[in-house]
């Protein structure tokens, strides 16, 4: 039943979750909008930082300068670069998955290629990193474009395909696209409650270590086949 097995990349692959909350929230607290990281990353991860921007402005009514999307994406280029990790554990987890495998992420098609290239990881997925704000007509998760897109060149039933993800945007992403969900809780932005959160999103379990992937995802897979019509 699991034919495509999908990564999201940032708080999933690489610890970069926790660096882009520093970063965002250190410019927001320059115009007067003051949030912890830790609890910043668990509203707003897996959304792009425009979106945050048009959701803050709703919230709170401030006007924020588009200039604001250069800033974060110079400084979080360069923390990145120099700072991000691959996970623990997930270089092995991810060459011991049985089916196909590829990424699906709202960062950009460079940012992408820089870290999986610093962290090791960029062989395991070689031309099968898709970006949603790369796509011809880009609508990031929590619309569900990047994971059909990739279903699509995957040449892959949706309802097949088995996602990893860290974040309830990126969960509703491939919910709505029509894919199984297994929920991330491993990356440094995980928070208590966080594996709760991801399976009332929509997640059929969460794992928060990668040695725990694949006998989760040979049990899901038996559990689909007994749950299929005779």
């Amino acid at each position: 039943m699991i034919e495509l097995v999908i990564f999201d990349c940032d708080g999933v692959l690489v610890d970069s979750e926790i660096i882009a909350a520093r970063v965002e929230t250190a410019l927001l607290a320059k115009v007067g909008i003051e949030i912890d990281p830790t609890e910043f990353a668990a509203r707003y991860a897996g959304l792009t930082f425009r979106d945050i921007l048009i959701r803050l402005e709703a919230e709170t009514g401030k006007v924020l300068q588009a200039s604001m999307l250069d800033k974060q994406r110079a400084e979080l280029d360069r923390r990145l670069a120099r700072e991000v990790r691959a996970i623990a554990g997930v270089a092995e987890a991810v060459a011991a998955v049985k089916q196909p495998r590829c990424i699906c992420s709202n960062s950009r098609s460079e940012r992408l290629e820089m870290m999986l290239g610093k962290t090791g990881l960029l062989p395991l997925f070689e031309g099968r990193v898709f970006s949603a704000v790369d796509l011809p007509e880009p609508r990031p998760k929590p619309a569900p474009d990047v994971y059909l897109h990739a279903a699509s060149v995957m040449n892959t039933d949706p309802a097949k395909c088995m996602v990893l993800e860290d974040s309830v945007h990126g969960v509703a992403a491939a919910k709505a696209a029509g894919m199984r969900v297994i929920g991330f809780t491993g990356g440094a932005h995980s928070y208590p409650g966080h594996s709760d959160v991801l399976t009332e999103a929509g997640a059929e379990t969460a794992i928060n270590r990668w040695a725990n992937l694949r006998p989760v995802l040979d049990a899901l897979s038996v559990w689909a086949d007994e749950q299929s019509p005779a």
